[in-house]
């Protein structure tokens, strides 16, 4: 079996998913104001600078700070009652489109991220993606979260984790692809056969032409609501069409067919 493994942030979707969610929590009263905007501006220095590790160890350390105590429960139902409004105008048409090529072609699509899986596992299914490797927080007897973290998906934990969902699953790691745009994630991107540098960071960009990985760029956002409704009423369509056809000729062979000989009188 192969896979296609796509990091999430400016490589499925253009921003930080963990930071997206900002205004969504303010009002829910989770966060302040001034959280949110600090939330704001880490997205512009996430897209302008890129996320290196320094940067990333406070952006996991302040949101787990910033999470201790809260209902994991009331967390998941925030995200998948916001998800359209927050990452529709967010997600790559190139990258929808590569997921269902993937797809076709037989392969098991995931998705790898740092953000924590309340995120990523709702936007997995709103993409139609089989299976996630993301961030788990603790959480303690009462479903709150704790401040800790058990898993951390971010730099070489990535690799780990595909290898083990590899041996476990049956994929055949050389042949199958992976797909980022960070620096940091450079040992995913050697974890697979096929590596692709996707709207890369200038480090990344840098190791991808002295490897000669494959360069994209993604740029194109999608009303991907509307996609999916119309590739789920595609098979509706196409039944109606069926119905109509025979129809049709129904109707065709009934006036063709030899008409009886009235009976003499």
């Amino acid at each position: 079996m192969e896979a296609a493994f796509f990091d999430l942030d400016k490589t499925v979707i253009a921003r930080a998913s963990m930071l997206a969610f900002g205004r969504p929590l303010h009002r829910a009263g989770y966060i302040s104001r001034w959280l949110a905007l600090r939330a704001l501006v880490g997205q512009l220095v996430y897209r302008a600078f890129g996320a290196g590790d320094s940067r990333m160890e406070k952006m996991r350390n302040a949101s787990l700070r910033m999470a201790a105590g809260w209902q994991r429960d009331t967390v998941q139902k925030l995200v998948r009652d916001t998800l359209t409004e927050v990452i529709e105008p967010l997600v790559y048409g190139e990258a929808v489109d590569l997921i269902a090529e993937h797809h076709r072609a037989g392969r098991r699509v995931f998705l790898v991220s740092s953000s924590p899986e309340e995120i990523v596992v709702p936007l997995a299914d709103h993409l139609g993606v089989d299976e996630v490797i993301a961030t788990r927080a603790a959480i303690d007897d009462d479903g709150r979260y704790t401040g800790e973290v058990e898993f951390y998906a971010y730099g070489p934990h990535k690799a780990e984790a595909m290898r083990e969902v590899a041996a476990r699953s049956g994929i055949d790691l050389e042949r199958s692809f992976a797909y980022s745009d960070s620096v940091t994630d450079v040992p995913m991107l050697e974890a697979v056969g096929h590596a692709v540098a996707v709207n890369p960071d200038r480090e990344l960009r840098r190791v991808a032409l002295a490897r000669g990985w494959e360069i994209r760029r993604f740029e194109r956002p999608v009303a991907l609501q509307r996609r999916v409704s119309a590739r789920r009423a595609v098979p509706a369509a196409v039944a109606v069409g069926a119905v109509l056809l025979v129809a049709a000729v129904a109707v065709g062979w009934w006036w063709r067919r030899p008409k009886p000989t009235p009976p003499r009188s």
